[in-house]
């Protein structure tokens, strides 16, 4: 059996290649959502449940569907992110490797352009990626940290649907083969 063959709810070759990106547009839009959660919740308090690194992450991550680029974006994103946040260096970077490693290995086994299974992902990744956090700080820096199991699902829903929206304007950047 072929590679290919392996994978599940693929309909054509297109599905199945690897989305090209700009040099640019893979630097950029990781930056603006980094920019975005560091600066917008203290104008806009009401957005500041928006994880738009992870979302970014998790876009790339399957879009690339290849683990090791996962594995980069996710590392290079999360250190970005740790490095302008109040947090220590390096817990997000952690954890949005795993996202972004995890993410790239769905995205080799599944057809991620269907809108509901992009719902889904986003959902899983972002409660993956909270319950992560909440371990590594528990473990690494002995934080007891609160895990609002609710609260989590609430924002992973949230989450989700504005990042089916986000992962709809990105598509319109990839480059068409």
């Amino acid at each position: 059996m072929s590679y290919s063959g392996e994978r599940i709810l693929l309909n054509s070759q297109r599905e199945s290649q690897v989305a090209r990106f700009r040099a640019w547009v893979l630097f950029a839009v990781p930056l603006a959502a980094i920019l975005f959660q560091v600066y917008v919740p203290h104008f806009f308090p009401f957005l500041g449940f928006l994880e738009l690194p992870l979302l970014v992450v998790v876009y790339f991550a399957l879009m690339r569907r290849g683990p090791v680029g996962g594995l980069l974006i996710g590392a290079l994103v999360g250190l970005a992110q740790d490095s302008l946040s109040k947090n220590l260096l390096g817990m997000y970077g952690i954890v949005d490797t795993m996202v972004g490693y995890f993410a790239a290995s769905v995205g080799v086994r599944l057809d991620v352009d269907h809108s509901f299974l992009r719902l889904l992902m986003a959902f899983v990744f972002y409660f993956f990626h909270q319950s992560l956090y909440w371990v590594l700080s528990r473990a690494l820096l002995s934080q007891q940290l609160e895990f609002e199991l609710q609260r989590t699902l609430v924002m992973g829903l949230l989450n989700a649907v504005v990042g089916v929206a986000l992962y709809h304007f990105l598509d319109k950047l990839r480059e068409q083969a």
